[in-house]
């Protein structure tokens, strides 16, 4: 490190990158405040801080994150239903923007020069990280130890053996991110696309093949897009989401392995663990599709997928972020209602909805008695609905057969 930084606040997760990065910069001869956000991923926070404390921080703040997590970040999440290339429910990028405010307040507090976090150069979280805390006070310094080292993960453990810190034996083989929202695990065996994710790999689902024999039926009731129930049972939202990661995670429901397109510019196999997140989304989609026209699912399928490119490249401050969260938000407003689903072996489908707002009218939709129109409407109908197709077709084969523009119409 080239410049003197007597003080910095280090977001701390208790694993490998982080806790070499306490030990190293003790050993430059900074103090280093470390933080730890409870997100709802089940962490030990008192035996973080212990290690925290072991690797040589000096002092060391817990903060339970949960309900202003899941109330800020997630809940606009489920309403975008934000899944980053139809994929990743971007559950890392939501939190990244909390925990670096959380930093900022940390470092204006304690008076620290800089903040720190465990991200390398190659990675997506240094861009949400630094944009983020650039962005609520540019005078703080953004301090990334792993983009200084360069060292591969053989390397930090051989640093960490010799300065005798203690590592988790799943960070020693994998790179593991957590919150209520979903586990993301990286490196080792998964670094090969053509390799299947070790079961060793995974800690919220089972695997589809020794999930229960018989399906389960859950029930999800929605209010203005927000999921208030579970199974009837009403609850908040942390509440909700901790038990369907429980119950989808049993069935093997929640998986995701697939190639992303990351910020920097490569493609990276990525593999995470979301089942409740899985489950919420399809549940929602299926309820907008329910009480939403077919222009305002249309046009929202839009404004859902830049709200999540946005989040996921570390753009939560962007202008456009926020105006599309109060679009979508007022697009919600009237999605309220009930979804079925089922659960089996790893599958997940939806098996019924309802809502008083559905646009679905049995007395007009149904084959069986109803509405129907005459021959009369349906042939005027079709005749004004395609004419402009009948129209285009015609006029361009009729000027490339003669190589004459017309004169007269070509369309009774």
């Amino acid at each position: 490190m080239s410049e003197k930084i007597p003080k910095v606040v280090l977001a701390y997760s208790g694993g490998l990158d982080t806790t070499v990065a306490i030990k190293w910069f003790s050993e430059n001869g900074v103090e280093v405040v470390t933080f730890t956000a409870e997100l709802g991923q089940g962490v030990e926070l008192e035996r973080i801080e212990e290690r925290a404390y072991e690797a040589g921080a000096i002092k060391h703040y817990s903060l339970d994150l949960v309900d202003e997590f899941t109330q800020g970040y997630v809940a606009p999440a489920i309403l975008a239903n934000a899944m980053y290339e139809g994929e990743y429910p971007i559950s890392s990028a939501l939190s990244r923007p909390l925990i670096a405010s959380k930093l900022v307040e940390i470092a204006e507090k304690e008076g620290a020069d800089a903040v720190a976090h465990g991200c390398t150069s190659k990675g997506n979280d240094q861009v949400r990280f630094d944009i983020t805390v650039k962005s609520l006070n540019p005078g703080l310094k953004v301090i990334a130890p792993t983009r200084i080292w360069r060292w591969s993960r053989h390397q930090e453990l051989e640093y960490a053996k010799s300065r005798g810190l203690k590592i988790s034996e799943s960070h020693k083989k994998y790179s593991i991110d957590s919150n209520i929202w979903g586990r993301s695990i990286e490196s080792g065996p998964l670094e090969d696309p053509w390799t299947e994710p070790p079961e060793d790999a995974f800690e919220w689902t089972v695997s589809p093949e020794a999930a229960p024999s018989e399906p389960e039926y859950l029930s999800i009731e929605f209010d203005e897009g927000i999921p208030a129930a579970l199974n009837g049972e009403g609850m908040d939202l942390s509440e909700l989401v901790l038990r369907l990661n429980s119950i989808a995670g049993r069935h093997g429901v929640g998986r995701i392995d697939h190639m992303e397109s990351r910020i920097v510019g490569f493609k990276s196999r990525e593999v995470y663990e979301a089942p409740a997140a899985v489950t919420i989304i399809k549940a929602h989609m299926d309820l907008e599709k329910t009480v939403l026209t077919r222009r305002e699912l249309q046009f929202k399928s839009l404004a859902d997928r830049e709200w999540t490119n946005l989040v996921y490249e570390g753009l939560w401050g962007e202008p456009l972020r926020e105006g599309l969260q109060k679009l979508i938000e007022s697009m919600n407003k009237y999605v309220c209602g009930e979804v079925r689903l089922k659960l089996f072996k790893g599958s997940l489908r939806v098996v019924g909805r309802r809502s008083e707002y559905a646009l679905y009218d049995v007395s007009i939709a149904g084959y069986d008695e109803g509405w129907y129109p005459t021959d009369e409407e349906a042939r005027g109908f079709i005749g004004a609905w395609g004419l402009y197709a009948v129209t285009s077709r015609a006029v361009r084969r009729y000027v490339q057969e003669t190589g004459v523009r017309r004169s007269e119409g070509l369309v009774a």
